[in-house]
């Protein structure tokens, strides 16, 4: 099965219709799903390291009743987004200013914006360098936000990330979701990104938290990661934005969060 098979497999199972757009950026031509009534208000998701924007299809199931869902594909990163040649994606800022762009191409705004692990980072700086463009920021198990992640999380996920092959992808993930039983179609498109080109993805500082002071935050922590400890991460979110609403969602796991976690998800999205 080749990647564009198993990635349109998993978008079958979307709510329909589903548009799919490609919108020009100056870090290269990004690839956006979106479902919902036109005219609703729109809410731009992110998806974590490694996954695409397919992974939201249980949240947008929810969702696109009441908003306008934009899935995105992360410039770099598996999905059907292009990279531009002879511009990377080498900072923070090079990142915020890429999802500008994004914005810019789906023309509505103010958006709620949420991203779930790295996709939270790259929400984070964005918002801090534009609050105006965000009516709410939803972060999802934030990655490298509020703390570092656990060393030994680390060095299970290396061999994956040095040489990703499918056994090593479905190990990793057997591994930090407990066994549960997930997603079969989704994890055949796991598989197929081992092939995906790697591309180093963008580090850098903690977000300023004080910008994100002057949005309402919502920030939800999967009580099962491994990657970080929830209730730290929660204590550390609390004292860095203390007037967020700030969850932690007992027996969810980091990285099948959006699959396991749609409706609880969906009600942190759309709940005003």
């Amino acid at each position: 099965m080749s990647f564009r098979t198993a990635y349109e497999e998993v978008l079958g199972r979307w709510p329909g219709p589903v548009e799919g757009r490609e919108l020009p950026t100056p870090y290269g031509t990004t690839h956006v799903n979106s479902a919902g009534p036109a005219d609703a208000p729109p809410l731009v998701l992110l998806p974590g390291g490694g996954a695409t924007s397919t992974v939201w299809g249980a949240v947008a199931a929810g969702a696109s009743r009441t908003h306008r869902v934009h899935a995105v594909d992360l410039v770099g990163e598996p999905g059907l987004s292009v990279p531009a040649e002879g511009r990377p994606v080498r900072t923070p800022d090079d990142l915020a200013g890429w999802l500008d762009a994004v914005l810019d191409g789906l023309g509505a705004e103010p958006v709620i914006l949420a991203g779930h692990s790295y996709g939270a980072w790259i929400a984070a700086h964005h918002a801090a360098r534009h609050p105006g463009r965000s009516a709410r920021l939803v972060l999802l198990d934030p990655t490298q936000i509020f703390g570092g992640l656990r060393p030994g999380y680390v060095l299970r996920a290396l061999p994956m990330l040095l040489r990703p092959t499918p056994a090593r992808i479905r190990g990793f993930l057997a591994w930090e979701s407990g066994g549960a039983a997930l997603d079969p179609t989704w994890l055949r498109l796991q598989d197929e990104t081992a092939g995906f080109p790697t591309v180093r993805p963008v580090t850098g500082p903690r977000p300023d938290p004080a910008p994100l002071r002057r949005l309402p935050v919502r920030v939800a922590f999967a009580g099962g990661a491994r990657c970080h400890d929830p209730a730290r991460m929660a204590e550390a979110a609390r004292a860095a934005l203390p007037d967020a609403r700030v969850d932690v969602l007992p027996g969810v796991t980091h990285h099948a969060m959006p699959l396991t976690a749609a409706d609880a998800i969906t009600r942190l999205l759309t709940e005003t």
